[in-house]
């Protein structure tokens, strides 16, 4: 595909085309119905008997059925044919952008698409400063138009290679093809499953074209937000939508709650705790909670705290308000960066903390710059399980962690699945019952990642950091010496396993000073100092 093919390229005729076997399709369908009225339908009324009426009206069956897969296949040309157009139109319309905007900047782009500008300050037709940046922002544009037309392209000689060869073969006359085929075509207006492995979800993806994958994420936005395997940038733009729908949602659910009722009413001993404002209380504050939090996340996703933040931007990867809420936000963009670190919170953790657990990922960012310069580190704050609420009797069980061993295994694999580029150095990490849930799904599940860090941890599962499915070098532990949520005495089991503080688990020690069991992340400090030298691939093991 070359610039001038696309730039000229005649979608409408593509849509002439698609109206055409529209019509015909119709026409055909027409005959196939006066058809069955006056001969199938005839000669299922007449007196006809015997053997001879019995093969005629089997083989008027079949043909029936024949006609019907036929007309079946004549639509799914114009199927194929529409979604040509629209895959056409959107590159086209992503190249004549980009073209506008080269002219504007007054670069010239030669019909292989190289950028070329004046480059003397004292010309008429000078570029100005900042011409190469804005030549590579170009001509990726028209690199990437060209790259969607080509693969709409590619889809749409597959699509109608595969039609014409049932036309001419006959094969499309069966019904088993056409029901293949309509199969086929009903895929392409669903979304995989969830829980569908990534690698699968990416291959769905790559297969539609931009105008395609659009239109899924405005139509499925919540289902497209929360799928592993979808890219970054499409989940945010998706869970983006989600966001505006739930807070408009929660704020109808809290009007439509009412006025709030009396606090006490008249009991046989006096008055009592009226149980309809106890209800009312309950549903009011959980709301009102989740309100507050969705704020706060748009808040840090819109730019408002990015002075706060070193400009780095915010991707929102994941969003569920039923229940207590999940939210998966990363500071940077995973699927571009050098570094990848998940961050899963313990005990309490829901979506009215999310916020706070985005403000412990911006902080190992700060670190992991400090540490390595050079390199872009992503830190995501996965609440995207249903953790513990309370230490007892919530946090002693094991259910919490099994139940979110698939989702957060399947969410590392997704990050591998999507990122682009070389791979990149992929670290873990759990606080407290969140390190419990981090070791239970690397003890169950071979998960893709370079370095794991338990924090404050209550134990993970296991009685050995070899038992993680990771080289035991590259598992880290810290514990703050005030940390006095953790009682334990040197060598002791905990509550999941082996103290990981413990010398024979065989995990290396990170510094962690005299913090307590909710401040690792001050700005700083040891613990957050060194958590960022994992992150970005710079401590030492050993």
């Amino acid at each position: 595909m070359d610039i001038a093919t696309l730039q000229n390229a005649g979608i409408n005729n593509l849509t002439s085309a698609k109206t055409a076997y529209d019509s015909l399709a119709t026409a055909f369908g027409r005959h196939i119905e006066d058809w069955q009225r006056e001969v199938t339908d005839r000669l299922g009324g007449s007196h006809w008997t015997g053997a001879t009426s019995d093969k005629a009206q089997a083989e008027i069956k079949a043909l029936g059925s024949k006609l019907q897969a036929a007309r079946q296949e004549l639509a799914f040309v114009g199927r194929a044919l529409a979604d040509a157009a629209e895959g056409f139109a959107a590159a086209q319309a992503h190249l004549i952008s980009a073209l506008d905007d080269a002219k504007a900047k007054r670069f010239a782009v030669a019909a292989d698409g190289r950028i070329s500008w004046d480059n003397e300050p004292s010309s008429a037709g000078y570029a100005g400063t900042g011409a190469e940046a804005n030549a590579r922002e170009i001509g990726k544009r028209i690199t990437a138009a060209l790259n969607e037309a080509a693969h709409a392209d590619q889809e749409i000689e597959q699509r109608l290679s595969h039609l014409s060869y049932n036309a001419s073969s006959g094969t499309g006359l069966d019904s088993a093809t056409a029901q293949a085929d309509q199969a086929a075509v009903a895929a392409r207006d669903q979304v995989p499953a969830t829980g569908t492995n990534p690698d699968d979800v990416k291959r769905w993806w790559d297969g539609l074209t931009e105008a395609q994958q659009q239109r899924f994420v405005l139509n499925h936005p919540d289902q497209v937000g929360n799928l592993d395997g979808v890219p970054a940038v499409a989940r945010d733009q998706a869970n983006r939508i989600t966001l505006k729908h739930s807070q408009e949602d929660l704020k109808l659910q809290l009007l439509q709650l009412g006025p709030q009722p009396p606090e006490k009413i008249a009991g046989v001993n006096g008055a009592i705790t009226n149980p309809d404002f106890m209800a009312w209380d309950a549903k009011n504050y959980d709301l009102q909670e989740k309100l507050k939090s969705l704020n706060a996340i748009e808040s840090r996703l819109t730019g408002d705290k990015l002075k706060l933040r070193d400009g780095a931007p915010a991707f929102l990867l994941g969003l569920d308000t039923k229940g207590r809420g999940r939210a998966i936000v990363s500071v940077n963009n995973p699927d571009t960066a050098d570094n990848v670190l998940t961050f899963v919170p313990g005990t309490s953790a829901r979506l009215a903390t999310a916020p706070g657990d985005v403000d412990k990922a911006d902080e190992m960012v700060k670190a992991a710059k400090l540490a390595d310069g050079s390199k872009t580190t992503a830190a995501l704050a996965w609440v995207g399980y249903d953790a513990p609420q309370n230490l007892f009797p919530d946090a002693v069980r094991d259910e919490f962690a099994e139940n979110a061993e698939k989702d957060l295994a399947r969410f590392q694999t997704g990050l591998r699945t999507t990122h682009e580029g070389a791979p990149s150095h992929n670290t873990l990490m759990g606080h407290s019952y969140g390190s419990t849930t981090v070791g239970f799904t690397m003890r169950d599940h071979k998960v893709p990642v370079d370095d794991v860090i338990l924090v404050g941890s209550p134990g993970v599962g296991v009685d050995h950091a070899k038992d993680l499915n990771i080289d035991p070098s590259h598992v880290y532990v810290a514990r703050g010496s005030e940390d006095t949520m953790i009682k334990n005495a040197a060598g002791a089991s905990l509550l999941f396993g082996m103290d990981p503080m413990d010398t024979r688990f065989g995990a290396q020690h990170l510094a962690a000073g005299d913090t307590d069991h909710s401040h690792y992340w001050r700005e700083n400090s040891p613990s957050v100092t060194a958590f960022g030298e994992v992150a970005a691939g710079t401590r030492k093991a050993g």
